[in-house]
Parts: C-alpha cells; structure tokens; sequence
C-alpha cells in the first residue's frame, strides 16, 4: 500500500494559494505534514488546513475526513485578513499540491 504525502513526491502550491499566502506559511504547511502528522497518524490523500488569527499570528488547525484527530499549531507568522480562512493539501498519488477550497471544484 501507497502511502499518502510521501515527501519524496513533486510538491507545489496552486497559483491561488501562491497570490494569498507567504512562502513561510506554505512551507510550514508542508513541515507539519512531515513533522507533524506523518507517521503520527494514517493520513487520507486530502488534508484540511484551516488559517486563523491567533492574536496577530497565524494557528494552523489540521483535520481530515473520517478521523476524529485535530491538531492546531501556533507559528510565528504574520496573520492577514487577506488569506484564506482554508487550504486542502492534496495528494494524487504521483505530487502533491496545496489548492484553496474553490480550486477542488475545478
């Protein structure tokens, strides 16, 4: 068995993500799947990612469909109002790619 966000796979970011978010936070995105959630616990090939304003700075809260984990971890990044209050990290099974919610539809 394929195991999802391997992270020997071709990783991107969709042009969307690229205009509303920092390379820091789209690059912790990638270090909490390696560091915090691989090996931790099984993950499925979509990953949710909400950004929310923790006193200034940005709190990542991770969840995924069919499990009941949830973790949330504080960075020491800038919080926007411009940024998106959601990102999905998605796992094809050949590269990974981390879309806003509207960009799934498409």
């Amino acid at each position: 068995m394929v195991e999802s966000f391997d992270s020997e796979r071709s990783r991107y970011a969709s042009v969307g993500v690229v205009e509303r978010l920092p390379g820091a936070l789209i690059d912790s995105i990638w270090l909490i799947i390696d560091l915090d959630l691989k090996g931790v616990i099984p993950l499925t090939n979509m990953l949710y990612f909400d950004l929310i304003d923790n006193g200034g700075n940005v709190t990542v809260h991770f969840s995924q469909e069919m499990n009941d984990v949830q973790m949330a971890i504080d960075l020491p990044i800038p919080y926007s109002d411009d940024y998106p209050s959601q990102v999905f990290a998605f796992d094809d099974g050949t590269k990974e790619t981390i879309l806003l919610p509207a960009e799934m539809l498409g």
